[in-house]
């Protein structure tokens, strides 16, 4: 009862924290042209979770939806999603599985996956049209990650009331996919080989774009941070191959040298690691005491390697999180607010989840698509406070500076950013699979891989380090974003990597002389106290009750299912699936009085 009532008290002045200036802007856009579809531009961590909820808040005072439904790409989004809509007044479900039919009563909605909505759209559906309803559709170029995803958020929310599409980047798409509820545009455009085509472009509602969010510091300023090598390996003709990162030649070279060089049993990983853990350490000691860095693995194999390599190279262990972990979110959770370090993931952190310390991020993955990169960097430019910098540290390789390029060229600087990419067309693709190996032959096999610093990319200028003068003009922009005490300016930045570089070899061949060891990669912490907040509340009362009625069905000997139906006779009401948080608490206390 309290929360239906606190959900018709809600109001934009009561349930919204101070909004910014572009969610502002975004609402009266939206207030002006009251549309069925509206889609919202803006880059990883501007507030786009506080934008959709205001407005879902809004529509629901003044009773133009009765409901709000959040579609999100993981499980981990659902429960940030449902405790960000709870600090707002708003009780979302982020439990709330195919397997039950109604919502829950005592909620405003629930948070589900496109997963999910794959898999029942027609429950979905039926869910969106009970009453008005507000569906909000995170990250909504995920509706297009297969045409079955495509075509049942289509079947599923096709005849909702609202619907409001969210996105961290303008996307392409191919004429035969195109996402629901997304107005797409024909637009020309010139390949890196000169030669031009058409695709099709989103085309949002209201667009905030990385630029417009630094000038705000919104965001924080990012330098890439680039380390080449040379990598060795064996092709599958038994010739041993060696190239540099930066200077690969051929993009299938370049491929095989990246590939070589994000292999855990080289050198280059570690030398990496060390430098990440430097740049850490320093943030820590200049103004940022939780800063921590978060580590993008190819593969879960990769990441378990790069976890133990963290151990041995920091002497701390990194808090690794694989989707397949069912403690995954909650690993997210811990990190988000504890103080280790550095997090090893492969895709769970790459988009949407808010972990506003980190600030550091190395790149030790083969995606190398625009939307993931910009949704992974993404991760590390959360503002929390003025004058706070994020570094990506990164292989130098073609396909990574050019995107790194991209984004320095919304910082509109006039030095133009430099041309990385020359000769062949890039493939922006992730790299293909590790083949498997036929009749004991292998294909391709890493020998060993160095590290080197090559350079810090910042406004469109390579940043050596080396030489005894400047290496750059900083202008006033740069000085006001980054020439502040505590933190460096890209050339300080490079400079300070360039001179530990010798230091961090030294550093990473002593650790491999060390016994390796079997290493704990996670440290045990204490279980978060999940009372107090709403849609939690219901969770944790099913779960009580659900070890009520196996004591009382041990004690009385009785099957669980026959003491679920007396409990249900006792106290009328759906399935605790589905039941309100009122109902469940009069069931636990039934219970209680059997035992």
């Amino acid at each position: 009862m309290g929360s239906a009532l606190r959900a018709e008290a809600l109001s934009p002045q009561t349930t919204s924290r101070p909004l910014r200036a572009w969610q502002q802007a975004a609402l009266q856009r939206y207030e002006e042209q009251s549309p069925k579809d509206f889609l919202v531009t803006a880059t990883p961590g501007a507030g786009k979770t506080t934008f959709a909820l205001t407005l879902a808040a809004r529509l629901l005072s003044r009773r133009e939806v009765a409901r709000v439904i959040v579609v999100c790409p993981t499980d981990h989004l659902r429960l940030q999603w449902a405790d960000a809509a709870d600090a707002m007044g708003i009780v979302l479900d982020p439990g709330l599985t195919n397997a039950v039919g109604p919502v829950r009563a005592g909620t405003q909605g629930y948070v589900t996956t496109y997963a999910q909505v794959a898999g029942k759209p027609m429950l979905h559906a039926a869910r969106a049209t009970a009453v008005k309803t507000l569906v909000i559709l995170d990250e909504v170029h995920h509706a297009g990650d297969g045409l079955s995803w495509g075509e049942a958020v289509e079947e599923a929310y096709g005849f909702a009331a609202r619907r409001l599409c969210l996105t961290g980047t303008p996307f392409r798409t191919k004429p035969d996919e195109r996402i629901p509820f997304v107005r797409y545009e024909e637009d020309s455009f010139e390949g890196d080989d000169g030669e031009g085509g058409i695709g099709l472009v989103s085309r949002a509602d209201y667009t905030y774009g990385y630029k417009e969010a630094l000038a705000d510091n919104v965001v924080r300023p990012v330098v890439f941070a680039a380390y080449t090598g040379t990598s060795r390996w064996r092709n599958s003709a038994g010739e041993v191959v060696a190239a540099s990162l930066s200077e690969a030649g051929t993009k299938s070279v370049e491929m095989q040298a990246w590939r070589t060089a994000l292999d855990p049993k080289g050198q280059w990983v570690p030398h990496v690691i060390a430098a990440m853990d430097d740049r850490i350490t320093h943030l820590r000691e200049s103004g940022m005491p939780d800063a921590a860095g978060l580590i993008l693995a190819s593969d879960q194999d990769d990441a378990r390697a790069y976890a133990k390599i963290v151990r041995r190279v920091t002497g701390k262990a990194a808090e690794l999180i694989l989707s397949d972990d069912p403690k995954a979110s909650k690993k997210i959770e811990r990190f988000a607010t504890g103080s280790a370090r550095i997090a090893v993931c492969v895709r769970m952190i790459s988009e949407g989840v808010d972990v506003p310390r980190a600030a550091v991020l190395a790149w030790m993955t083969s995606y190398r698509t625009p939307l993931f990169f910009a949704q992974a960097v993404g991760r590390v430019v959360r503002s929390r406070a003025p004058h706070e910098s994020a570094t990506v540290f990164l292989p130098a390789v073609r396909p990574l500076l050019s995107l790194a390029a991209s984004m320095e060229e919304q910082r509109n600087h006039v030095m133009p950013p430099p041309k990385t990419v020359q000769g062949d067309e890039l493939d922006l693709e992730p790299l293909p699979p590790k083949e498997k190996d036929p009749d004991g032959l292998k294909q391709w096999e890493a020998l060993e891989a160095d590290a080197r610093f090559a350079h810090v990319l910042h406004s469109g200028t390579a940043h050596t380090g080396e030489g005894s003068g400047p290496t750059v003009v900083v202008d006033a922009e740069d000085e006001e974003f980054l020439g502040i005490p505590g933190l460096l300016t890209p050339a300080q930045t490079a400079e300070l990597l360039a001179k530990r570089d010798d230091e961090l070899r030294l550093r990473i061949a002593q650790s491999h002389r060390a016994d390796d060891g079997d290493f704990m990669l996670v440290e045990d912490h204490p279980d978060e106290d999940d009372a107090g907040r709403s849609w939690r509340d219901a969770a944790e009362l099913r779960r009580e009750i659900n070890r009520l009625v196996n004591r009382v069905a041990a004690r009385t000997s009785q099957p669980q299912a026959v003491v679920h139906t007396q409990l249900r006779q006792s106290v009328p009401g759906p399935p605790s699936a589905s039941a309100s948080v009122d109902v469940l608490r009069a069931r636990r206390e039934r219970l209680r009085t059997m035992l």
